[in-house]
């Protein structure tokens, strides 16, 4: 191919790619399922118990139990509702944009055996008798709602024939006996006697039966409005629970926050993007318009990829797509920092590249595998929304590393195989004046504005810096401990949208009118408007219904309530314990594989470091520590990790052209070349990806705000374990004996490990 069909074909790659992502974005978006945090929703997960004590649950049980549920969410017509059995006793259920919760909760979780008795509790005949399918809403010739319903013509499970001859016992009995009582879930106990007298009774209906009624139609009278009535007969053509459910954890989003969340972090996520492209092209000039370019293919395809997979897109799942982006500028980032080094060195800019691209390769894939490793982890171990983090984390790293692996070097290859670069090395960031003679051998120098520093020499004074810091941090969290939200000691959350501001007064006013009394109530949201109010005890199913139909018609939005039981939530505080622990033996296990066992430790010490850090300050702000945070804080860990195998690479490169260290001085001459080497790639790499953390934190919905912070921490933190406080443990643990083990790597064959 000529010099100017290289770049028509550029063109015209970067304008089909255009044309197609102009064209088919917004169809593929629409397509895409929101979670109920981004539509509103709800979802409870159900502790599956036996109704009678001669029943187990078993496989048998827990399935007919999730096809019962799929007839009642029929009902509520919700699409795509996702119930999936857990563990051995455990059915979780999510539907994403139902209407009413209230209505949903009541519908899933009543067991709804309906029985026909006397006045004196004795059974008659049960749901068994009716005809499936047959109870429907109607109206009185007074024109009040009922329920009716149809019997089968012969009685099976009952003592009586059918339906008259039930009839006619009842219309024999004394004058004020002769009722047929009609029982939802009917409990051992419950007495018709007790109950008559109540404001609110347990039974549904007692109508006066005179005289024997024929046929098998059966009339249901009661105060009801015409939606109870509705929701009785839905109820009743669902079917009874085989068995009872116990609800141990729920979430509940009203419709406006979800719309609220969507458009702030889908604003910020712009926001990050559009910051990542302009320092990316500042910086890196020509090789970073082509960045941009693959980076808007790469988002491009992971929303492809998402809505292709049926995958349900969570709040979190936008701050993993955004994060995302920071991350895949890391790939290009280290390939970018290759060629300049080549560059400067006095290759061509085709030598340059070709070099910079081979030593760049297998460094982005171990740095992505660690990261794919923590995001995996997160997986398994995490609730529903974190499971999207985790699942669109993955789908970024894989489609990060095509893009820019591939996607990038294939664009870049076709300017430089044109040669119009060559003899402009201002196009990729270089000055002429820094370009080394290659024929006299001179090297190129890493430094940083002009300057090179002594890492190496003040690491007892980053030493002394990181265990004052950890002390410190040490203290706060024992004498103040961690704030701990409901997802690790129980008790219910209820968040409060109002269209003006609010005040803690206000709110506690409101619940005080409900007979509730929060145990804290904060303000948020950009005017105040929202309020978090946070309950140390489980609000039960009524509880919540009143509190949702309260601040419905006080604020005219719907708020959100989440409640979590303490067994879950010992469960959800073991799990981020876990979870952390097999990250951090995975990681291990990889970079002692691919590096060695010292490599691995230092590296484990150091992301251990900056997790510590993110603990310590929500420790002093006492900022709510949540189950959202753990995600955050395993994100930092590939993170980190990812960072310091970098760093890890260049030293294991500059050894093998040392060939053979045999003192202290000279290794420690080594790491310090190879920090200065990659300071710049650790700058920008935590520049870009603080930057879409930053709008995350800045613009983002109210339930991502602390989420963002733990990465910024987290991203600070871990730039400075990987220049500060690894490689300078590395060196003092590998140099301790090295006078009598030197450092010998010159009859050993690269392992196909990384090379930056």
């Amino acid at each position: 191919m000529k010099r100017k069909g290289r770049i028509v074909a550029f063109f015209l790659i970067v304008l089909l790619l255009g044309g197609l992502i102009g064209t088919t974005t917004n169809s593929i978006t629409k397509d895409i399922t929101l979670g109920l945090d981004l539509q509103g929703g709800f979802e409870v997960l159900y502790e599956v118990e036996p109704i009678n004590d001669d029943q187990e649950v078993n496989d048998q049980m827990l399935e007919a139990v999730v096809q019962s549920l799929y007839q009642r969410v029929d009902v509520l017509g919700v699409n795509e509702p996702f119930i999936d059995i857990e563990g051995d006793n455990r059915i979780r259920v999510q539907l994403a944009g139902v209407t009413d919760q209230n209505e949903a909760r009541e519908i899933l979780s009543t067991t709804a055996h309906i029985s026909f008795r006397g006045t004196d509790d004795e059974l008659y005949f049960d749901g068994t008798e009716l005809v499936d399918g047959s109870a429907r809403q109607d109206f009185s010739e007074m024109n009040q709602p009922i329920v009716t319903l149809e019997t089968k013509r012969n009685f099976e499970e009952s003592d009586y024939e059918n339906f008259h001859d039930v009839t006619r016992e009842v219309a024999q009995q004394p004058e004020g006996e002769n009722l047929l009582v009609i029982w939802l879930d009917y409990e051992e106990g419950d007495s018709f006697e007790e109950e008559m007298g109540s404001d609110d009774p347990k039974f549904i209906s007692a109508p006066r039966v005179k005289e024997p009624i024929p046929g098998t139609d059966v009339m249901i009278e009661g105060s009801f409005t015409v939606d109870e009535a509705k929701q009785l007969a839905d109820l009743l053509n669902s079917g009874s629970l085989p068995a009872d459910l116990e609800e141990v954890y729920s979430v509940a989003v009203g419709a406006q926050f979800g719309e609220q969340a969507l458009e702030k972090t889908v604003f910020a996520g712009i926001l990050g993007v559009i910051l990542i492209y302009l320092y990316i092209i500042g910086y890196y000039r020509f090789p970073g318009i082509i960045s941009a370019v693959t980076l808007s293919a790469y988002i491009y395809l992971i929303l492809l990829v998402f809505e292709a997979i049926n995958g349900v897109l969570t709040l979190p799942g936008i701050a993993a797509l955004v994060l995302g982006v920071g991350m895949a500028v890391d790939a290009n980032i280290i390939t970018f920092e290759r060629v300049k080094e080549e560059v400067k060195s006095g290759k061509t800019i085709k030598s340059a590249f070709k070099a910079g691209n081979k030593r760049s390769l297998s460094t982005i894939l171990d740095a992505n595998v660690t990261t794919i490793l923590a995001a995996t982890v997160l997986f398994i171990f995490g609730t529903s929304s974190v499971k999207g983090f985790a699942t669109m984390l993955i789908i970024s790293i894989i489609l990060s590393f095509i893009t820019a692996v591939y996607g990038t070097r294939w664009l870049m290859a076709l300017w430089v195989n044109s040669k119009v670069l060559n003899n402009r090395p201002k196009l990729f960031g270089v000055k002429p004046d820094e370009i080394k003679d290659i024929t006299k051998g001179e090297e190129v120098e890493p430094h940083l504005f002009g300057k090179q520093f002594n890492f190496v020499g003040h690491r007892k004074k980053f030493f002394l810096i990181s265990s004052s810091l950890v002390l410190a941090g040490a203290i706060f969290l024992t004498v103040f401990g961690l704030n701990l939200g409901i997802d690790f000691e129980s008790g219910s959350r209820v968040q409060v949208l109002s269209e003006q501001s609010l005040t803690t007064e206000e709110i506690n006013e409101e619940f005080g009118t409900l007979g509730m009394e929060p145990t804290q109530v904060v303000l948020a949201g950009d005017y105040e408007d929202q309020a978090m109010v946070r309950f140390d005890r489980v609000l039960d199913q009524d509880e919540i219904a009143e509190v949702n139909t309260h601040f419905t018609e006080v604020y005219g939005n719907e708020p959100s309530v989440s409640t979590v039981t303490p067994k879950v939530g010992q469960e959800l505080a073991m799990n981020a314990v876990w979870a952390v622990l097999y990250a951090s033996i995975g990681i291990i296990i990889y970079v002692t594989f691919r590096f060695e066992l010292f490599f691995a430790l230092t590296a484990i010490i150091a992301l251990l470091h900056d997790a510590f850090f993110i603990l310590a300050l929500f420790s002093i702000f006492q900022i709510e520590f949540n189950i959202t945070i753990i995600a955050a804080i395993l994100t930092i860990v590939g993170y980190s990790i990812n960072d310091t195998i970098v760093t890890f690479d260049r030293i294991r490169e500059n050894l093998r052209l040392e060939k053979r260290v045999k003192t202290f001085k000279n290794l420690a001459s080594v790491v310090n070349k190879s920090l200065m080497q990659t300071l710049a790639r650790s700058f920008n790499t935590v520049i870009t990806v603080f930057f879409a953390a930053l709008m995350l934190f800045l613009f983002g919905a109210q339930d991502i705000t602390y989420f963002a912070f733990a990465l910024m921490v987290g991203l600070l933190a871990g730039t400075y374990s990987s220049l500060f406080l690894g490689a300078q443990l590395w060196l003092v643990w590998r140099g301790r004996n090295i006078s009598e083990k030197p450092i010998d790597l010159q009859k050993k064959k690269p392992s196909g490990g990384p090379q930056v």
